[in-house]
């Protein structure tokens, strides 16, 4: 039987995080760590989890700043130094873990805003990973980057940092489901499977629209990636698995995520990874081909973990 461990532990910014550690029978053959995406929480990785689970694999994770019960303000990350309060986090969850199972090879997964804040951290904490996975990640030019923060910039001059900007959020992802248009949901851009696009309409903490602050820290997040140089402390022996589906807005339908594979190999990396699920959107562990997405992530870490010996 596996076992769910539910903790509590500080964030960087002094708010409580919620944390799961989900266990496999016997000591794991390697260690996971779940970086979830925006406007969502840790619990809905629980499937992915218990799959890894069975592949002799422990997962943790947690839900950040600005999200889930423990928020304050839903889609707030923080007053100040919002993102790196995220990549920071990320990084007290991992020394708390390794603590626990010291010498286990040690991944880190990301999905969409998950995939860039890891993306950030592997630039400043890379060294003594095993393995990195980016799932549903992407590409946005300094120009979009600098519309978009404008727009955030004002909204916050004009008294909505701490509130919810659904102007912005529509601005941001009201052309997500055009390419599966006559939608049935607006959130139909997700997947494929109608069931998991309800459950998640139905999630009181999915979804919501971020404040003012909360866009403007995630488009600073995100004009953090357009300077390359940083890619050069990422240890270039790394192997990196790259996961989209080829109909996710998010990653330009495969093009985004090419892009950013090939900014990685261009930057000295040897081992990265691109795979792409042709028919599939967005959220690749709530897809239809789901149980194939978890099969080859399980894959990864094994055979990665393997050749560590």
């Amino acid at each position: 039987m596996t076992q769910t461990d539910a903790f509590t532990f500080s964030s960087t910014a002094g708010n409580p995080l919620d944390g799961r550690l989900w266990l496999p029978d016997g000591q794991p053959r390697a260690v996971v760590q779940l970086v979830h995406g925006m406007a969502e929480h840790i619990d809905r990785y629980e499937r992915l989890a218990r799959h890894l689970n069975t592949q002799g694999i422990a997962v943790t994770g947690h839900t950040h700043l600005g999200h889930g019960p423990q928020a304050a303000i839903l889609g707030h990350f923080s007053d100040q130094d919002g993102w790196q309060h995220l990549i920071d986090d990320i990084h007290r969850l991992r020394q708390r873990t390794q603590a626990r199972f010291p010498g286990v090879p040690y991944f880190i997964l990301g999905h969409s805003m998950g995939s860039f804040v890891t993306r950030c951290y592997l630039r400043e904490h890379g060294e003594g990973l095993a393995g990195a996975i980016l799932c549903g990640t992407g590409y946005f030019s300094q120009a979009k980057l600098t519309a978009a923060l404008l727009a955030a910039n004002l909204v916050c001059l004009l008294g909505g940092a701490r509130k919810p900007c659904p102007l912005i959020d529509r601005l941001a992802f009201g052309g997500s489901n055009r390419p599966f248009a006559p939608s049935r949901t607006t959130f139909d851009w997700l997947s494929r499977d109608e069931a998991e696009v309800d459950r998640y309409i139905a999630d009181p903490y999915c979804g919501f629209p971020f404040t003012g602050s909360g866009y403007r820290e995630l488009f600073r997040g995100l004009w953090r990636l357009t300077d390359l140089k940083p890619l050069q402390r990422i240890p270039k022996t790394l192997p990196l698995l790259m996961i989209s589906g080829d109909a996710d807005p998010v990653g330009d339908m495969g093009e985004g995520v090419k892009r950013v594979a090939r900014q990685f190999r261009e930057a000295g990396l040897g081992q990265v990874n691109l795979k792409l699920y042709p028919g599939a959107r967005h959220e690749l562990f709530n897809e239809t081909n789901r149980d194939q997405v978890c099969r080859d992530v399980a894959d990864f870490i094994q055979r990665v973990a393997a050749a560590m010996g």
